[in-house]
């Protein structure tokens, strides 16, 4: 069986985001169930915003063909997503966009088809990014991810951390752990 490499990101480009922190848990879970994981931070791909006139003019920019490398070497991606005005962050949208664009000899949506992922979100607010999921969740299923059903919100976000990264309370901690768990060990089931 290849080993399965799993990716996870938060849509938020925050130094010290809570989305960043959750992220970070439940690639832990996926180690923990024999994952190689990977975790990325959006701020080292700054990006223009998607224009296709851009694309057409210059081809995809620099940053673009990386995260496109990066997406094409893992086979699950966990993506914690902040809520901004209820909805998905521009930061986030404007990743799956590029990355979604074909290169020369490339199949079609090669970044995203057929790769299993689990979401999760983290916020301030009483819903922890709740709403904001269901956007996500759309977008990923349109361009041919498996989005595993489970998904956790944790929020009060800026009191839900410890100093070392984990969750105070043991049954989100637990919860994302098992998000990154069954998103590692569906991937191993698909790619076996």
């Amino acid at each position: 069986m290849p080993t399965i490499r799993v990716l996870g990101f938060s849509g938020s480009l925050r130094t010290d985001s809570y989305n960043s922190r959750l992220v970070r848990v439940a690639l832990e879970g996926a180690k923990n169930a024999g994952a190689e994981t990977t975790y990325l931070s959006l701020r080292d791909y700054p990006l223009p915003v998607f224009d296709e006139d851009v694309e057409a003019k210059e081809g995809l920019p620099a940053n673009v063909r990386r995260l496109k490398e990066v997406f094409h070497a893992h086979h699950a991606l966990l993506i914690s997503c902040p809520e901004y005005n209820s909805s998905i962050t521009a930061a986030l949208k404007n990743v799956l966009d590029w990355v979604s664009r074909p290169a020369p000899g490339e199949k079609p949506l090669q970044g995203f088809a057929g790769k299993v992922c689990s979401l999760m979100a983290a916020s301030p607010g009483a819903l922890g990014g709740l709403r904001g999921l269901v956007t996500v969740r759309s977008i990923l299923g349109n361009i041919g991810v498996i989005v595993l059903p489970e998904q956790v919100a944790v929020s009060k976000a800026h009191e839900a951390f410890n100093a070392d990264g984990r969750l105070i309370n043991e049954q989100q901690q637990a919860a994302i752990l098992r998000l990154g768990e069954n998103t590692a060990g569906t991937a191993m089931k698909l790619h076996a």
